[in-house]
């Protein structure tokens, strides 16, 4: 299927994006056309589709089974106050719709596993984990090699977090397969070791940061510019305001 040109409202809309030359127009079509798919529309999940809807990402795949609650809105900026005890997807698609009405919205209401998420994954191009548990981070990942389809995927705990981009379909320069999310991460920790945010409290402009970082590294990828944080774990603390980013590589035997 061939994407239909930017029309004169779309030039406009995203002008500064087109006057940039890493973009451009090419880049913009390819935003236009790209079909990413976010798990959760909570925290991370808020910034993440706010943003890739205002860069103009053609269609958004939203899986979440939650409601929106009043403890949500310190951070879940794409609910408000009227929307409490509403389905966050219904939620969250008025918000997109309301703020670019180019942007094409695939609300999946279920709780995302190896089982139910196969088919969803082979009808996108990318996929972005905005998950608050390590079942939902691994199954992603797993899903999203077995489709061949980049994944960004970012974690929160009080005032730090992390990111990265997982592509172990693809190879480096010497031939080598790309890390797999368990050559970062071998297995989950023991249940109750990491506390939840209800338990342990965060900060709201924490998922704030850390999911607009995580759609940076998606236009990144779809666009084809920059370097990805494929191989590379960032680090943010923003208590002392540090950025560190360490490289991972997958085994030789992997």
């Amino acid at each position: 299927m061939t994407t239909p040109p930017l029309s004169s409202d779309e030039l406009q809309r995203y002008a500064r994006h087109i006057v940039l030359p890493e973009v451009g127009g090419a880049g913009q079509q390819r935003l236009k056309a790209a079909r990413v798919l976010i798990l959760g529309a909570g925290g991370l999940g808020s910034p993440i589709a706010l943003y890739l809807a205002a860069a103009g990402v053609g269609t958004i795949g939203l899986v979440d089974d939650d409601t929106v609650s009043l403890s949500n809105l310190q951070r879940q900026i794409i609910h408000a106050t009227g929307d409490i005890g509403r389905s966050k997807l219904d939620s969250a698609a008025k918000t997109i719709a309301a703020l670019n009405p180019h942007v094409r919205v695939e609300r999946h209401p279920l709780r995302l596993n190896e089982q139910n998420g196969a088919a969803i994954f082979q009808d996108y191009d990318l996929a972005i984990d905005g998950s608050d548990n390590f079942e939902a981070r691994y199954a992603m990942a797993d899903l999203a090699e077995a489709a061949q389809i980049p994944l960004v995927t970012a974690a929160v705990q009080r005032f730090s977090g992390s990111l990265t981009v997982l592509a172990p379909f693809r190879q480096d320069g010497e031939s080598r397969l790309m890390p797999r999310y368990r050559d970062l991460f071998p297995e989950a920790p023991p249940e109750g070791v990491v506390p939840s945010c209800a338990e342990a409290g965060i900060l709201g402009v924490t998922t704030g940061v850390l999911g607009t970082l995580a759609a940076t590294e998606a236009i990144k990828v779809i666009c084809g510019i920059g370097e990805p944080l494929i191989g590379r774990l960032l680090m943010v603390d923003l208590i002392s305001m540090r950025f560190e980013t360490i490289r991972y590589r997958r085994p030789k035997s992997g």
